[in-house]
């Protein structure tokens, strides 16, 4: 089980931005001494000073954080909203005590400053933005959990953000924090860091939303893809007439996107498949396909079409298309991102070649074949 709440601006001029930029700063801080256990920020459920009552549901999210002090606790997210936009948090602990007095570094100063009074507090070791400034897209991602004491009811943007924070079950099972994806994905940055390198893209999703994909396709994406697509899309832009330009930027995040929704579809798909199909031999060692690891693209290739009982699954599931041609148009992917990895000068060519390909101008894009059937 998760939770959602909501941030209000009334307590702060920015308070997403108050707990984030702290736990940058003490993520750095952690980085420079090799300490970790430092690494975390408190967000406090607010008090309404209109309740008089107890939250009603306090017991059951105190539940919650007695789970994550047993051994090997299962990823737990606080989704996070200001309507317009929508960020997921790595739940360490939670607890009905007010951190501030013993651990005041970690909590943002406008708690003490308005002497607020919170229900519960939330360790959060990591926050990820999943959509930003995009009204629909946040509705379409919190329709993908279920509000446990609301009959297991899709979430609703509007009428159903009552008793907050909400109760939810996410049913795809769906995690955001484990470092294997991270470090292939960040380079190894913490979701808080390579999010601020790469703020902004807003506006570029929207447009991308609007007048490339679609709606049927854009919200098909994981918010992770939407993310490389715009930072891609952004420096492509911006840059596309300048002659000698390194677009190895431009290349490299149209990978990581097609890297992120393949590996989707390859863990969904192998779920129900036959465990002989599942497993893979991954530099010698035996991966399970349908557990949440993250394969690079050269290993996703390997995996769909490298052997013919895997191939023809798939063609069964996914189509010709999926098991026959995607393999090979992942290499191809791999070839023109090499340079980029390698310091080496990406040219204009190059990148207007694939971003078409991948994205789907002048032609059946890349990504909207991979997401088709989702």
């Amino acid at each position: 089980m998760h939770l959602v709440s909501v941030w209000n601006p009334s307590y702060a001029d920015d308070a997403l931005n108050a707990h984030a930029s702290l736990l940058r700063a003490l993520t750095g801080e952690a980085r420079a001494s090799g300490n970790w256990d430092n690494a975390h920020v408190w967000w406090g459920k607010v008090r309404s000073s209109q309740r008089q009552q107890a939250m009603p549901h306090l017991d059951q999210i105190l539940a919650l954080g007695k789970r994550l002090l047993e051994s090997g606790p299962p990823e737990t997210h606080l989704y996070l909203t200001d309507y317009r936009s929508l960020y997921v948090a790595d739940v360490g602990a939670i607890s009905a005590s007010n951190p501030d007095a013993t651990d005041r570094r970690h909590t943002p100063a406008y708690y003490a400053r308005g002497n607020l009074i919170c229900d519960c507090w939330f360790m959060l070791l990591d926050i990820r933005r999943l959509v930003s400034d995009d009204l629909q897209g946040v509705i379409e991602q919190l329709q993908t959990l279920t509000n446990v004491r609301y009959h297991d009811k899709p979430v609703s943007l509007y009428g159903g953000m009552v008793e907050l924070p909400l109760v939810v079950n996410r049913a795809d099972g769906r995690t955001f924090f484990t470092e294997e994806e991270r470090d292939a994905l960040t380079g190894g940055l913490p979701w808080v860091e390579f999010d601020a390198e790469t703020g902004g893209m807003g506006a570029m999703e929207r447009e991308l939303r609007e007048n490339l994909f679609g709606d049927t396709i854009w919200s098909a994406l994981d918010p992770t893809t939407r993310t490389f697509l715009a930072a891609a899309e952004k420096v492509f832009r911006d840059h596309r007439h300048e002659p000698g330009f390194d677009m190895s930027q431009v290349v490299t995040n149209l990978a990581k996107a097609v890297e992120v929704e393949v590996n989707l579809v390859l863990r969904r798909e192998m779920t129900g498949a036959p465990r002989p199909l599942r497993f893979y031999n991954k530099d010698g060692q035996s991966v399970d396909l349908a557990a949440a690891r993250h394969l690079s693209l050269n290993d996703l290739a390997r995996a769909i079409g490298g052997e013919r009982e895997r191939q023809d699954y798939m063609r069964k599931k996914r189509g010709n298309w999926f098991a026959e041609q995607l393999p090979a148009v992942l290499d191809g992917i791999r070839e023109a991102r090499n340079p980029g990895a390698h310091s080496e000068v990406v040219g204009r060519e190059t990148a207007v070649r694939w971003r078409n390909r991948i994205c789907g101008v002048g032609e059946l894009g890349v990504v909207g074949q991979v997401v088709r059937g989702r």
